[in-house]
């Protein structure tokens, strides 16, 4: 029995012996991969970084694209409101331009059949304040009388024989002003082209 209890107690300490060789080579081997999962942990921290910087140079390339997106629709947006201010009273003062016309027309007449000064004077002041008031809003009248003729600026209503030469292709007679808003053409002048 003592013999089994020796033989036994000689294993236990083989054994022991084994394990304790095995945990060296597991701790040796789990040393000389240690390094490995080092360098791969900071490759991929590396890695991480060139990531984020790339993902940042994305979001800043982003970012100035929307901003200037943003800033040509703000310009964009403040020169329509210029325009539209602008032209806000156009479809009255259109309105108003017959209106004009038949002053011109009625001083003409006044002018032509010799009605006392008193009344034409009263019908200029009337004119005049309808002119200066629209005139403030931005209209101007066409000075077309003796001009080249220009389809972009005239409508010609007849060609007649130019009196002189230097009339030739130019403006004869004015049938109805033209007028500008602010720069824009609103009613184009109706005229007599000599030929």
């Amino acid at each position: 029995m003592t013999k089994k209890k020796d033989k036994i107690s000689e294993d236990l300490k083989q054994e022991e012996a084994l394990n304790q060789d095995a945990g060296k080579e597991e701790k040796q081997s789990a040393d000389k991969e240690a390094p490995k999962t080092k360098k791969a942990k900071k490759k991929t921290k590396d890695d991480e970084i060139n990531e984020l910087k790339i993902q940042n140079a994305e979001l800043n390339d982003k970012f100035l694209r929307l901003f200037s997106d943003f800033d040509n629709y703000r310009k964009r947006t403040n020169v329509e409101k210029i325009e539209l201010i602008k032209t806000a009273s156009k479809n009255v003062i259109e309105g108003l331009l017959p209106v004009l016309d038949d002053f011109d027309r009625g001083l003409q007449a006044f002018e032509e059949q010799k009605v006392n000064e008193e009344t034409i004077h009263g019908v200029e002041l009337i004119r005049s304040k309808l002119f200066n008031f629209l005139s403030q809003k931005g209209l101007e009248p066409m000075d077309s009388q003796g001009k080249d003729f220009d389809t972009d600026w005239h409508d010609a209503i007849t060609q007649i024989p130019a009196p002189s030469e230097d009339l030739k292709g130019k403006v004869v007679d004015v049938v109805q002003k033209g007028y500008l808003l602010n720069g824009t053409i609103i009613r184009h002048a109706k005229v007599v082209v000599g030929q």
